[in-house]
């Protein structure tokens, strides 16, 4: 990609989207399309065919998906797979029609099987069968890597996919309700130090294993394979390392300055014992992530001290 290649990002003001559109501008790629779902609805067809005939993007990274945690994928089943595969269907369709250079996909470590093994590699996809609660969100991100992986075959594009592990960090969502546990667990803590709460409690035993990798590492990530990596499989991306919820409730208290006491409700599910990626892919091709655990929860904290009355979850 040049400084002036028209670059479209979906879903700039997501999570990730926001993310890849700062790391983009910190690397001076300055010709950035950038469409709100208002202006652009992606799950209609007509409107995405009529904004890449009038943009021309050369280059396309696809992070816009409707998401949340298990309540909203169990309670909005329809909706999660409709509205994701309608969404990259027309996307990565339209890439191809009007001649991008290159598109990367962005999918989720819930495409790998229930009871896969630890730590999960690319060739364990469709081994197995999925985790229910967030099925249908899984099978329309299988169905978009496995969209990106054909229109390869079949016409010889470069649209290759990566799939990120649990990540958090700036312009994270915040809800307690519908949030991941690490942004969840900061906002708890935050709220308990404000209130001089005697003990924040923690759901499950605390054994549970689990994968962080901080938002602008992905980006990171993503500039990379957009620069070097020109596969139709996937890849995994991830720091290739894992903390107990334990642990991660300890380093978040000691992040925020909470002084009270943590309970863990072991009445309440852990959810899966592990949940590891294989990166030994995308490490042999060169990149590995930069930002430590506490580095990376200090960041998201700062952020979300001084936007605390705008983060998402309020």
């Amino acid at each position: 990609m040049k400084p002036d290649s028209p670059i479209y990002v979906a879903g700039h003001k997501g999570l990730v989207g926001s993310a890849i559109v700062r790391t983009l501008q910190a690397n001076n790629y300055h010709n950035l399309l950038l469409k709100t779902s208002q202006e652009l609805d992606l799950r209609r067809q007509t409107e995405v065919e009529a904004f890449f005939a009038e943009t021309r993007p050369e280059y396309v990274f696809l992070a816009a998906a409707k998401v949340g945690g298990i309540h909203a994928n169990n309670t909005y089943r329809a909706e999660f797979i409709y509205d994701n595969l309608i969404m990259e269907a027309n996307v990565i369709h339209s890439a191809y029609q009007f001649g991008v250079k290159k598109l990367l996909f962005l999918g989720s470590s819930c495409i790998y099987p229930k009871l896969c093994p630890q730590p999960m590699r690319e060739e364990h996809l469709l081994t197995g069968l999925l985790e229910p609660t967030n099925e249908p969100y899984a099978i329309a991100k299988i169905a978009g890597l496995k969209l990106c992986e054909n229109y390869c075959h079949q016409y010889g594009v470069n649209f290759i996919s990566a799939m990120p592990t649990n990540l958090y960090g700036i312009n994270d969502n915040f809800d307690l309700a519908n949030s991941h546990v690490l942004p969840a667990l900061i906002r708890k803590f935050h709220e308990a130090k404000q209130t001089q709460a005697d003990y924040v409690e923690v759901w499950g035993t605390g054994s549970a294993l689990r994968e962080f990798l901080f938002v602008d590492d992905l980006a990171d990530a993503l500039l990379f394979l957009m620069q070097h990596y020109n596969s139709a499989g996937f890849i995994n991306v991830g720091t290739g390392e894992e903390i107990s919820i334990k642990e991660l409730a300890l380093t978040i208290k000691a992040v925020v300055g909470y002084s009270g006491e943590i309970k863990f409700d072991p009445s309440k599910p852990d959810g899966t014992p592990r949940k590891l990626l294989d990166t030994s892919k995308i490490n042999s091709l060169g990149w590995r992530a930069k930002t430590s655990l506490k580095e990376g929860i200090e960041k998201t904290y700062e952020w979300f001290t001084k936007h605390h009355d705008q983060v998402r979850g309020k």
